[in-house]
């Protein structure tokens, strides 16, 4: 019977998508990417930057909908799971939801083209949530450290 198995999964953890999604697909195994904008570490990267004009040919209107189209346009992604404080990110979020999808050349474009922008190969080593810390009282904070202490274990 196939099963479901969520990931933490955005366009820089390459090993899930060379080898856990291939596995899951070729199994029946149902994925769902969990927190696909890097806990707001990607959109703190491209804050600022225009898109690239590429992304009309998929009808992005936002780095929202570009990161999740790439994810969603996968097609072993069964589900992404995104979160969000703020209705109006909701909104831009579901846009990504219209229009086509990225193939398979246009997904490996836009990751060539976010190689190309500082900050994207470090993005695993930035704090959560890039400037809401005081925001959330330092709960973000001390959830890293209790997930960093967990890993740990």
């Amino acid at each position: 019977m196939p099963g479901c198995r969520p990931v933490g999964s955005s366009e820089l953890q390459k090993k899930a998508a060379e080898r856990l999604l291939p596995a899951a697909a070729d199994r029946g195994v149902g994925v769902f990417v969990n927190l696909p904008l890097e806990k707001a570490r990607l959109m703190h990267i491209v804050q600022d930057r225009p898109l690239p004009d590429f992304a009309q040919e998929f009808e992005a209107l936002s780095w929202a909908q570009f990161f999740l189209k790439w994810v969603i346009a996968h097609p072993a992604v069964t589900c992404v799971l995104c979160g969000t404080s703020d209705p109006d990110h909701m909104s831009d979020n579901l846009g990504a939801m219209r229009g086509p999808l990225p193939d398979e050349a246009m997904r490996r474009r836009m990751v060539r083209h976010m190689e190309t922008i500082p900050g994207f190969d470090t993005i695993g080593t930035m704090p959560w949530y890039p400037s809401k810390d005081a925001l959330y009282h330092g709960q973000i904070k001390q959830a890293q450290s209790l997930a960093s202490a967990r890993l740990a274990d």
